[in-house]
């Protein structure tokens, strides 16, 4: 089982959708085992979008995810970066698919709703970086057989 990180963005926590975007994991029969809402600083911002330094629109993201605090969700499942990724839909809320997260409720490339990891060493790097071991938890999630054949776990 993989875990991933969600992180529900300042356009969600404001527009009060966060309960409907949470449900659709869980209704997708996928575990949240980590959830927090905090406020990002600068200096966490810097970090998760390094890779965005050079970008002209750096600033302006840094800003808009500290327009208010945001929930940090760690997610476990099958094959789960995958299938959250499918779920969030392309980052352009424009273009996504109705059907997917953005494509229901976004219509930005930046006020998207969520940030979804993309593979595994962003995943645990991501992970690292919003929750301590303390913070994400093991337990029975009695609803597996239901979720997924028994060769599949």
């Amino acid at each position: 089982m993989e875990i991933t990180l969600v992180i529900l963005k300042p356009s969600a926590v404001q527009r009060g959708i966060m309960g409907e975007v949470i449900s659709r994991f869980e209704k997708k029969g996928i575990q949240i085992v980590g959830m927090k809402m905090v406020e990002l600083t600068d200096e966490i911002l810097s970090e998760h979008y390094s890779h965005l330094a050079e970008k002209s629109f750096f600033g302006r993201i840094k800003d808009a995810m500290r327009v208010s605090p945001v929930v940090v969700m760690a997610l476990k499942g099958l094959d789960v970066i995958n299938v959250v990724r499918k779920l969030a839909g392309v980052t352009n809320g424009r273009d996504a698919q109705p059907g997917t997260i953005r494509g229901d409720y976004s219509m930005s490339v930046q006020e998207n709703i969520i940030h979804a990891s993309d593979s595994p060493q962003s995943a645990e790097a991501e992970l690292k970086r919003f929750f301590s071991e303390n913070e994400i938890f093991n337990y029975s999630h009695h609803l597996l057989p239901y979720l997924y054949a028994n060769d599949e776990i």
